[in-house]
């Protein structure tokens, strides 16, 4: 039986290429009525052009990367902490488990009328809502992971005579990395869609509150440009992740 040889890299381009290709030719032939809702690939690229040239772009995506990477650091430094003595220390993760399990289904997003009347409209609340959205994810996923290492393993570095610490930090982390960077390379593209919306509500900068007002204008090319910038970033953080988890845990893979 013939084995199916694995595609090249680059293979992955064509679809993208073919569906670039499709937008550009159905916008040009005008097959969908409003055609003046449904700009050409190359008109939304020209706009990206005047967008990058000008500031206007670079200055709001700025304003938007900042917040994401204050928020989600924040909130993922702060989930790490919390999930790995949760997932240590028994008592601990008895106290805060059902606090943890009661808050983590709400939407992040589900805060921003709250946090607007407690921090106000300012630069502290779209970080204020990544960091949320980074935490609880990232705590679950660091408590599991730590919890569901092999108690075997532990026991026997403790026959061996290494330290509390020791075992946590060179036979319980690294066996929980793989679920540690589960948290962090979802949430790290969903910071991107929270800020977003977050920006599309109650901020006045950021690709969020660009959105909102190429909207106002009816700017159909400026909305798809910012969205594709929003894909672009998110993709980016995602596999910026999954590469350093593979960095990391290629020596005892």
């Amino acid at each position: 039986m013939n084995k199916l040889k694995p595609l090249k890299p680059g293979w992955g381009i064509l679809p993208v290429a073919i569906f670039l290709a499709v937008w550009e030719m159905v916008a040009r032939l005008n097959l969908i009525p409003g055609h003046f809702f449904f700009p050409p690939f190359s008109a939304v690229v020209v706009e990206f052009y005047y967008l990058t040239v000008n500031g206007v772009l670079g200055d709001n995506f700025l304003s938007s990367l900042v917040r994401v990477l204050i928020g989600f650091s924040a909130g993922s430094l702060a989930g790490l902490i919390i999930g790995v003595v949760m997932g240590w220390k028994e008592f601990i993760n008895r106290g805060l488990s059902p606090i943890i399990s009661l808050i983590y289904p709400i939407p992040a997003l589900g805060w921003l009328p709250l946090l607007m009347l407690w921090i106000g409209i300012n630069e502290m609340l779209p970080i204020a809502i990544i960091f949320i959205c980074s935490f609880f994810p990232v705590c679950y996923n660091t408590a599991t992971g730590v919890r569901s290492v092999d108690r075997n393993f532990i026991q026997a570095a403790r026959t061996l005579g290494a330290s509390e610490f020791r075992i946590l930090a060179t036979v319980v982390l690294p066996l929980a990395i793989p679920n540690i960077f589960t948290g962090l390379r979802l949430e790290s593209g969903m910071a991107w869609r929270v800020i977003i919306a977050a920006e599309m509500v109650a901020i006045p900068t950021g690709i969020g509150a660009l959105l909102m007002k190429a909207e106002s204008l009816i700017r159909v090319d400026i909305i798809i440009v910012c969205l594709m910038v929003l894909s672009v970033m998110c993709l980016s953080f995602e596999r910026f992740f999954a590469y350093l988890e593979g960095k990391i845990t290629s020596k005892w893979r």
